[in-house]
């Protein structure tokens, strides 16, 4: 049975839009101009940026008294509430474990916000396990952490596939592991030339059905 290496944000769940959504709801909320929310999104670095500096630069730029921990805690639960499961990627999923996939999460990230996706939107009914960077202490692109997946679910990880969005981070850290890989373009270009997908897909259904049929 191999295993199906999947990352999270914007590959199972679509965190770009979950957080666009807060973004303007927030910018509207502290009476910022309209064109802050790209200034947002900048620093938000398509979820890359830590939460903490995104929370010193909101607190800085519109002069807030809020703490920082609290602008924290607000990213976290303004974004998780709304956080769904696309019931097709869902399907795909079950279908993949039908037919002999085990399908795993590897995401980097802290414990209480990624898990609490995880749980909150039941992906966990389709996935064997899940494996958090800041709970193991590694990060992708270390391919160790795709080692720590499969310990995690005992099983060999000779034959997995990463599935996931980021060209560093899913697709870099594939390389360095030795394992196959599909992106999720997401509109985008590859273009680093140290490295390269074995399939490019333009959302996480696609992705899991070129797996299957390789």
């Amino acid at each position: 049975m191999p295993l199906l290496l999947l990352d999270l944000d914007n590959t199972l769940l679509d965190r770009e839009n979950l957080f666009r959504s807060w973004a303007e709801r927030f910018l509207v909320k502290v009476g910022a101009p309209p064109g802050d929310l790209d200034w947002l999104l900048a620093v938000d670095g398509d979820g890359l940026t830590d939460r903490w500096d995104v929370a010193d630069a909101i607190r800085n730029r519109y002069a807030l008294s809020v703490r920082s921990v609290d602008l924290v805690e607000e990213l976290h639960d303004g974004t998780l509430a709304d956080t769904r499961l696309d019931p097709l990627v869902a399907c795909a999923l079950r279908i993949a474990g039908e037919v002999g996939w085990m399908p795993v999460v590897v995401c980097n990230g802290a414990v209480r916000q990624q898990e609490g996706k995880i749980r909150r939107t039941g992906l966990d009914r389709y996935i064997a396990d899940w494996v958090i960077s800041e709970e193991v202490g590694v990060s992708k692109p270390n391919p160790r952490i795709f080692a720590l997946a499969a310990q995690r679910v005992r099983m060999p990880l000779r034959g997995a596939w990463v599935v996931g969005d980021g060209p560093e981070a899913d697709i870099g850290g594939a390389a360095a592991a030795g394992l196959p890989s599909v992106w999720l373009h997401r509109g985008r270009t590859w273009n680093d030339s140290r490295f390269a997908p074995t399939y490019t897909a333009d959302g996480p259904i696609a992705a899991v059905a070129a797996v299957l049929a390789a």
